[in-house]
């Protein structure tokens, strides 16, 4: 096919006037997103104090916590690793782009598209500023063209150097710190020019994510990002040889604030709901609160006052919720200051007879109830022979007596007579997951944290409805203006009337009657079950009074052994403690409970008169 010059000419016209069109409709988006652009030469004008004040259920305040001032990075006075680490992290072609970096967009858009999903980014440290200080988060053309010319503008009008001091002035590091200087003297209580390649590449590491790398709650998460970025400059060739294998074995040491509260545990594990809910706070807001000021100062005085560092009890957790699942105490450690691991939310430690409640109530489930007798007895699994407590054997008795004697070969019996799956299935639909088939399912030998016990125990209290932990009722700014109410979530009803009615009869037996015994609370009906590991590792009491759950464990950081401790024992002291303070104005409120069939009632005359005959026999 011949192809005429006329022809050429008219596709050369054609192809012309469609790129001149093009490139006026992108002048015009351009222009239209320039109409509301700021002036960056305002950048130092503002100034950006915030503060989050935290309030409890009842509108008493239980901290402050917030940025301070941002604190103006001097670029000269920091040594040559610190920028180096920011840049190598963040945006390697810093000195050579003009705000905008083509490669790095065209590098990111290529990733995004074969994972098929967002995975990366292409802005430039320059277009990050501009995102965080003038625009909001939306992921819009518009705000990204906005962006992008803000980034031109800046870099037109500002040298290299003082658009990385700005940078790092005003970036948000997590923990209420603006600001590489504020975020040095938070977590590592020195200036910013005395950081180690080893401090900065851990501050680096939390612009990514500056909640869920955060080293207060999350420091080994905190540590793994560390070495990504140290592994990067080595792989950049910013480093020397085992230069990136020193700093990784550098140990780091967290700075503890000077307050030492409790609820900075609480505060620690809610701030990261609150960033999803509103975004990373630009102006003084007030946070209400499920916590109850008091719940948490009985709390954390019952777990200081029953640790004993002399029997191996170092450490311990309290967590309490309300029938809804809003969180009224939460203790995460002995010591805040010394020590923000919470172990409350992230120590996942072996609940052992804490766990037996779901082996029993899955046997209800099965056709059982509380006054079917049993026979305690050796039971062997293959090469495996569990034994009690007591290292001896109860004879027969009732299920109910069993459970409040926390009798192992008897759970381990029932969890295999109805199917280890089926224990798995009802303690899952409680909420506890991730369980496996273990010969050792029933003496609760897999871990968990005391919140997931805790949330486990709520059907037992509330009626039978499973509900997850909560601790944000409502966020508004300072003048009252909302910005996010809860809206409580409908929670599935995993327990029927009757086997709700026998559990609690079982569980207010095992404190009335067995081995929970310290942890009843005068004037009060309280249902719960202990817990103790093997070689005495782990103590727990999870119990319940109406509409009221608490959670305790002790043990040590260590997992060593403790000497002697139950969880009938300090947790149930603990426990004790914890819930009187929260009952003492409480009405003496009823947890429905099954009562004795009249065969159990004839059943238990005829074992009391066949005792009293052996009890003639020669």
């Amino acid at each position: 096919m011949r192809i005429t010059r006329k022809a050429l000419m008219n596709t050369c016209l054609a192809g012309a006037a469609c790129a001149y069109l093009t490139g006026m409709a992108v002048l015009a988006g351009f222009a239209v997103s320039a109409k509301d652009l700021p002036d960056p030469k305002k950048l130092w004008e503002s100034n950006r104090p915030v503060s989050v004040q935290i309030i409890d259920r009842n509108g008493r305040d239980v901290l402050v916590r917030g940025a301070a001032v941002e604190r103006r990075v001097d670029i000269d006075a920091l040594p040559f690793h610190i920028p180096m680490t920011f840049l190598a992290t963040e945006d390697e072609r810093f000195r050579n782009h003009i705000g905008i970096d083509p490669r790095a967009l065209l590098r990111a858009t290529w990733q995004n598209i074969r994972a098929r999903r967002y995975v990366q980014g292409g802005s430039t440290l320059t277009q990050q500023l501009t995102k965080n200080i003038f625009l909001t988060p939306e992921k819009t053309l518009s705000r990204k063209a906005q962006e992008m010319m803000l980034a031109v503008w800046m870099e037109r009008d500002f040298t290299k150097d003082e658009l990385l001091e700005m940078y790092l002035s005003r970036i948000y590091f997590g923990s209420g710190a603006w600001g590489l200087e504020n975020a040095s003297l938070r977590y590592f209580d020195k200036p910013a020019a005395e950081l180690s390649l080893a401090e900065a590449a851990m501050l680096s590491g939390l612009l990514r994510a500056p909640s869920s790398l955060n080293p207060v709650a999350n420091f080994d998460r905190a540590v793994q990002r560390q070495h990504v970025i140290l592994d990067s400059m080595d792989a950049q060739g910013l480093l020397g040889e085992n230069i990136a294998n020193a700093a990784k074995a550098e140990t780091l040491t967290i700075h503890s604030p000077k307050d030492t509260e409790g609820a900075q545990y609480f505060v620690d594990w809610i701030w990261a709901d609150l960033e999803a809910r509103i975004g990373v706070p630009t102006q003084d807001i007030i946070v209400q609160t499920t916590l109850d000021i008091d719940a948490q100062a009985a709390s954390q005085a019952a777990l200081s006052a029953h640790l004993d560092t002399e029997r191996g009890a170092k450490q311990g957790a309290v967590i309490s919720l309300d029938g809804t699942g809003g969180v009224r105490a939460l203790v995460g450690g002995l010591d805040y200051g010394k020590s923000q691991f919470n172990r409350a939310t992230q120590a996942v430690r072996q609940p052992g007879s804490a766990f037996k409640p779901f082996v029993y109530l899955a046997a209800l489930r099965a056709g059982k109830s509380p006054w079917d007798t049993v026979v305690d007895t050796a039971i062997t699994i293959e090469d495996w022979t569990p034994e009690n407590f007591s290292e001896t054997h109860a004879g027969t008795l009732t299920l109910s007596q069993s459970l409040a004697k926390s009798l192992n070969t008897v759970a381990v019996t029932l969890s295999e007579e109805i199917g280890r799956t089926s224990v798995i299935a009802t303690a899952e639909q409680l909420g506890l997951d991730d369980l496996k088939p273990y010969r050792s399912l029933a003496l609760g030998a897999q871990g968990h944290t005391p919140l997931a016990m805790a949330e486990s125990y709520l059907p037992f209290s509330n009626w039978g409805a499973k509900r997850d932990a909560y601790g944000i009722i409502s966020i508004s700014t300072a003048d009252g203006t909302p910005l996010y109410d809860r809206n409580p979530p409908k929670g599935a009803i995993v327990l029927n009337a009757q086997e709700l009615a026998d559990m609690n009869y079982m569980l207010t037996e095992a404190v009335e009657r067995g081995t929970g015994r310290r942890a009843r609370v005068d004037g009060h009906m309280i249902a719960g079950k202990t817990g103790t590991t093997n070689d005495f590792r782990d103590a727990w009491f999870v119990g319940y009074a109406p509409d009221r759950v608490t959670a305790v464990w002790v043990g040590n950081d260590e997992n060593k052994e403790m000497n002697q401790v139950t969880g009938g024992t300090l947790p149930a002291l603990i426990f004790r403690e914890t819930m009187a303070a929260q009952l003492k104005d409480a009405p003496a409120a009823k947890l429905p409970i099954s009562t004795k069939p009249d065969w159990a009632r004839k059943d238990t005359q005829l074992q009391n008169l066949l005792s009293r005959l052996e009890g003639q026999l020669p």
